[in-house]
């Protein structure tokens, strides 16, 4: 087994468990991953913050015994950029799933209506269409039964980026429910200004909704371990 190890970081509204199938397929092909549990989404606590979730998933690499990968997903894809930002020299990639870097000042992840400070899941709705078209009833029933609200407080939190180096760590981008020619044309008409300064970058499809990870386990822990 390599000693690079494999961070997995989830977007909103997901727990750790939503990583169990690629945990599960990555170490039949040797590669170690390690599931962030991040705060307030899994651990019960309803105060956490943008910087709490930065803390964990920075911990979760300075634990690993050698240089790690940071896969992000969607909105987790920022998250996964502030951990190579604040350890450009332990992070040796990052992969973003169905999400894109967040710029120094953008709003983590205010999408969303917030009640009682915590912002809930908001049904299907704004998500019929190609990111839940391979989500069938039941699995979207498990989804929303298994939804945890994200606090306030994360998803309210702005993004701070200090270190240039950060564009020197190579960016996998997985495109689930879009192609690589549409994130390409998105590219260059200029609408992912932190990803356009990211010197390495390399674009791959997969063919699912926007939750991969749940509906396509195996296929993406290849194209994990290949990255």
């Amino acid at each position: 087994m390599t000693d690079e190890q494999i961070v997995l970081l989830g977007g909103l509204w997901l727990d750790a468990s939503a990583w169990d199938g690629v945990v599960a397929a990555l170490g039949e092909r040797g590669r170690r991953a390690v599931a962030v549990t991040l705060p307030g989404q899994g651990d019960g606590n309803t105060s956490a913050t943008l910087g709490d979730q930065v803390g964990a998933a920075v911990a979760a690499v300075d634990a690993g015994p050698g240089a790690s990968v940071v896969v992000g997903h969607s909105v987790a894809c920022a998250l996964a950029w502030l951990a190579a930002d604040a350890r450009p020299e332990r992070v040796s990639k990052v992969v973003m799933i169905g999400g894109f870097p967040s710029a120094d000042g953008d709003a983590y992840a205010s999408f969303f209506p917030v009640e009682n400070g915590v912002m809930p899941f908001p049904g299907w709705e704004p998500f019929e269409g190609a990111d839940a078209a391979d989500l069938d009833e039941q699995a979207r029933k498990s989804f929303s039964e298994a939804a945890v609200p994200v606090p306030e407080g994360v998803a309210k939190g702005i993004v701070r980026l200090t270190d240039e180096r950060r564009y020197d760590v190579p960016v996998v981008m997985v495109c689930p429910e879009y192609t690589p020619a549409q994130l390409r044309e998105w590219l260059d008409a200029g609408e992912l200004p932190e990803l356009a300064k990211v010197k390495h970058v390399d674009l791959v499809d997969i063919d699912s909704g926007h939750w991969p990870m749940l509906t396509r386990p195996a296929e993406l822990a290849h194209i994990l371990a290949g990255a």
